[in-house]
């Protein structure tokens, strides 16, 4: 629960309320464009790049790769910051051990339905939390908030947690994606308010 001031502790002892934000109870409604019309029959989720083979998975064979659930708190860019939500879908670290990624990939392209890109250093990826939600609260998505998939990163301002995933690219060296080329951080840090570059 919240407190007045959003001065509230995490477990570790730090101000769980990144500065510069302010909590919302509700889920504001935020992207470019229009919502893709998408269908889980016809829905493949691609991976290629530095991989030791390029593989695609349909919606069932990609959430065959495990199920968790997680709770985190998620923080915009546009200052908002919303606490306690449930997650549920497919662990990063799944899909990662499912695709043989090689030793020189430290990046990652997320490609999402609808032209959407955005940059996450490998690293991150992998930390704990870090997750493909097809659930929010425990209920599905929906279409705009990301469904049927998007990627949940909770350290990272929520525009890294991109919407309509539908692929990754693995590389070598960081590159802007969307909104990164039109001045939005490359890392987006919200502890330390990495807004614009």
């Amino acid at each position: 629960m919240a407190t007045a001031t959003g001065k509230e502790l995490r477990p570790d002892g730090k101000v769980r309320l990144p500065p510069g934000q302010h909590l919302t109870s509700g889920w504001p409604v935020l992207h470019y464009g229009s919502v893709p019309r998408l269908d889980l029959e016809t829905w493949r989720f691609h991976a290629w790049g530095l991989v030791e083979e390029e593989k695609s998975f349909d919606w069932e064979s990609f959430n065959a790769l495990g199920q968790t659930q997680d709770v985190s708190d998620i923080h915009c860019v546009t200052t908002w910051s919303k606490y306690d939500n449930e997650w549920e879908g497919v662990p990063f670290q799944a899909v990662y051990d499912a695709l043989g990624v090689k030793p020189e990939a430290k990046y990652v392209m997320v490609h999402c339905y609808g032209g959407y890109t955005t940059n996450v250093p490998l690293a991150d990826l992998l930390q704990d939390g870090v997750l493909f939600a097809h659930s929010h609260n425990g209920e599905p998505l929906t279409p705009e908030h990301g469904w049927p998939l998007r990627l949940v990163v909770p350290h990272l301002y929520f525009w890294k947690s991109a919407k309509w995933v539908g692929g990754l690219q693995f590389l070598d060296r960081d590159r802007p994606g969307f909104w990164e080329t039109y001045g939005y951080h490359l890392y987006g840090d919200p502890w330390k308010e990495q807004r614009y570059s």
